[in-house]
């Protein structure tokens, strides 16, 4: 079932056109890895489909009541807001029955008629009932999971205000897994992350529900993270069934082909460009000059130009960034000093 589709969708920013005609669905429980290019328009996507960015050209079309969860870029909260509070915000629909309960409580507390209050134990227990069934009760619970495996549960009652960038975004994240979405926006989520709240990451995705688009140049995440890759690469998105080790591959067995195809029609238009020239030379040299002979060359000629010629394979690209490769996840030491001493002399 498609949840979300892209039909021709272009974003230009200034006089810089990002992408233009993209086209892709996003099916219920896909697991997709976006990857291209510093640049080449990924984030971008992702803004376009949580709404925070418009398209200027093309059409986007999402089940009705698609829930989307996203991580945002502007952290906007009260300056007295803890991060527990930051994370119980994923549940504002939640937190508005139960305010309707306890209001119901209060107005009982106080009622002395019997037939209102009747009517109030009825209302009661109808959005008791509500607030059971869509997990109010859980609430704190599933909270504390998310902030243990994110490894927040040390900050979990500082002020939000107080934190550094980082744990900002993994408060955000939190709060974007808590929100239980049908599809799942996450760019880059393992950039704040040490080894084990990825490890936890990769294995709450596993069991996600939703669907799930991600960003991230971590391809150990990606292999254990998505079952399709979205290639972009010159404003164009090409498909590849896997997971990026999969898409590595088959990228190169692409690539080479198309190399292939590129040297065999640069033979082809070199042929028919000497044969061209040589009938041209040999009709010039009959006397009188062969009408046939060109005749036979302009058909070539014509020929030549309705070839639809192909763009030659960049086998290496440019690098925009750098990229350092790595035979395995680093553990959680990065560097670990013993006994280090340092001094300095004492000039008067």
């Amino acid at each position: 079932m498609i949840i979300c589709s892209f039909q021709n969708i272009g974003k230009t920013f200034g006089s810089n056109t990002i992408f233009e005609n993209i086209s892709f669905e996003i099916n219920k429980k896909e697991r997709i890895g976006i990857v291209g290019r510093n640049g080449s328009g990924k984030t971008t996507i992702l803004k376009i489909l949580s709404g925070e960015e418009v398209q200027d050209q093309g059409f986007i079309h999402y089940k009705k009541g698609l829930k989307i969860g996203y991580v945002e870029q502007v952290y906007t909260y009260d300056d007295k807001k803890t991060v527990y509070q930051v994370l119980e915000d994923a549940f504002e629909d939640l937190l508005q029955i139960n305010t309707r309960l306890e209001r119901i409580e209060l107005d009982m507390s106080k009622e002395n008629d019997s037939i209102r209050m009747t009517k109030l134990l009825e209302e009661y227990g109808t959005i008791q009932d509500e607030f059971g069934r869509k997990g109010g009760y859980t609430i704190e619970s599933e909270l504390y999971k998310i902030a243990e495996g994110l490894g927040l549960s040390i900050i979990i009652n500082n002020r939000f205000k107080n934190l550094s960038g980082g744990e900002k975004t993994k408060v955000m994240l939190g709060k974007a897994l808590l929100t239980n979405p049908d599809l799942l926006l996450l760019d880059e989520p393992t950039n704040h992350l040490d080894i084990f709240a990825t490890e936890w990451l990769e294995n709450y995705m596993k069991e996600f529900k939703g669907s799930i688009v991600v960003i991230s140049h971590d391809r150990y995440f990606l292999d254990s993270s998505v079952t399709k890759i979205y290639d972009i690469e010159d404003g164009v998105i090409t498909t590849f069934i896997g997971n990026y080790t999969t898409y590595v591959k088959e990228k190169e067995k692409k690539l080479l082909a198309a190399f292939e195809d590129y040297k065999e029609q640069q033979k082809k238009i070199k042929k028919m460009k000497e044969t061209i020239k040589q009938l041209r030379e040999w009709a010039n040299r009959a006397n009188p000059p062969s009408e046939s002979l060109h005749r036979r060359a302009t058909n070539m000629e014509k020929a030549l130009a309705r070839i639809e010629r192909l763009n030659r394979p960049n086998l290496n690209p440019k690098k925009i960034s750098v990229h350092f490769e790595v035979n395995q996840r680093s553990g959680k030491k990065v560097v670990e000093l013993e006994q280090i001493t340092k001094s300095y002399s004492n000039h008067n």
